[in-house]
C-alpha cells in the first residue's frame, strides 16, 4: 500500500512505539521502508536557565540508543531521525525530506484544550502533504 512510512515515536512509551512499527510493517508495500523518528523538544527560555546545560544533548543521546533498540526489532526500518525543535514542524519536515507517503502518528488521551486528537497530531493532520494515520 505504501512505499515509505514515517513513524514518529514518543520514546516514553516503548510498547506503543513497537505497536506503531508493527502497524507500519503491515501497511508497507513489498520492499517498502519505514523511517523511525523522535523529536527532542526545545526547552522554553524561562526553563533553560534552571536546568543543566547538557540536558538536550543527553536527551538526544538517549533517543539514539532507544531508536537503535527499536530498529533492531524490525528489518523494515531503513533509517532513524532525531530532530530537536517543535514536534509538528520537525515531523512535517522529515516527511517531506524523505518522501514519505504515510505518517503514522500517535494521539494521546485528549484534555479539554485538544479534545479530539493531541496538539501535535492535529497540526500534522492539518498540514501534511501525505496521508496521516492517527493511532489511538
Amino acid at each position: 500500500m505504501y512505499a515509505k512510512i514515517l513513524v514518529p515515536v514518543d520514546l516514553s512509551n516503548a510498547d506503543k512505539a513497537e505497536r506503531m512499527v508493527r502497524k507500519a510493517e503491515a501497511l508497507l508495500d513489498q520492499g517498502g521502508q519505514i523511517v523511525l523518528m523522535n523529536v527532542v523538544e526545545d526547552l522554553p527560555n524561562y526553563l533553560a536557565i534552571d536546568v543543566p546545560m547538557d540536558i538536550i544533548e543527553n536527551a538526544v543521546r538517549d533517543a539514539k540508543s532507544q531508536l537503535a533498540v527499536l530498529k533492531e526489532k524490525s528489518a523494515r526500518i531503513s533509517s532513524t531521525e532525531i530532530r530537536s525543535g517543535a514536534p509538528a514542524r520537525e515531523i512535517l519536515a522529515v516527511a517531506e525530506e524523505t518522501g514519505a507517503d504515510l505518517i503514522i502518528i500517535a494521539s494521546h488521551t485528549p484534555d479539554f484544550t485538544n479534545y479530539f486528537i493531541g496538539a501535535t497530531a492535529d497540526r500534522v493532520v492539518r498540514h501534511a502533504k501525505c496521508s496521516v494515520l492517527v493511532d489511538r
